[in-house]
């Protein structure tokens, strides 16, 4: 009777520890592209990259000038012809709705990234390069001391993160 109590608690536990270590792998990245909100174009899981011709878009925004204020809601492209593309809506939405923004969350984010083992999704990839661009301004306005040193570390992880998922480590 023993012997069996025993086996029915072990398999219990080991069911349990399997089921916590699937989930534990699926979890979500940016649980905030799961979330409309109000004003938002009814957008789940928002990506910029659609084809091609997109992700070319994204790499011509970032390199003439992508600005991600710390305040949500503010986007600024530097180059007033793109920022008046239509197709960069998915963009605006991207930055002001899903990137964190807060050092807690993006070293949450880091943390995440680093226990991981599967490739990222092209959207969470797209989603790490461009928190990596914020952390990357957040990490040149600010002020000597100890947050730009925590800002640097959290702009080495997202690197480190970025570089293993091309398989690069």
């Amino acid at each position: 009777m023993e012997t069996t109590l025993v086996l029915v608690i072990l398999s219990l536990v080991l069911c349990h520890l399997s089921i916590s270590a699937a989930l534990h792998w699926r979890r979500v990245l940016y649980p905030s592209a799961f979330r409309v909100k109000r004003g938002t174009p009814a957008l789940l899981n928002p990506s910029v990259q659609k084809s091609v011709e997109d992700a070319n878009l994204l790499y011509e925004v970032v390199w003439s000038g992508l600005y991600v204020e710390e305040e949500k809601s503010v986007l600024r492209v530097a180059d007033e012809e793109l920022a008046s593309l239509r197709r960069l809506q998915p963009l605006e939405v991207v930055c002001e709705d899903v990137l964190p923004r807060t050092l807690s969350d993006i070293r949450r984010l880091c943390h995440n990234l680093e226990q991981r083992r599967a490739h990222l999704s092209k959207e969470d990839f797209e989603r790490t390069v461009l928190t990596m661009v914020y952390t990357a301004q957040r990490v040149a306005h600010s002020s000597m001391g100890h947050q730009r040193e925590l800002w640097a570390d959290a702009l080495l992880q997202l690197y480190k993160s970025i570089k293993k998922d091309l398989g690069a480590e």
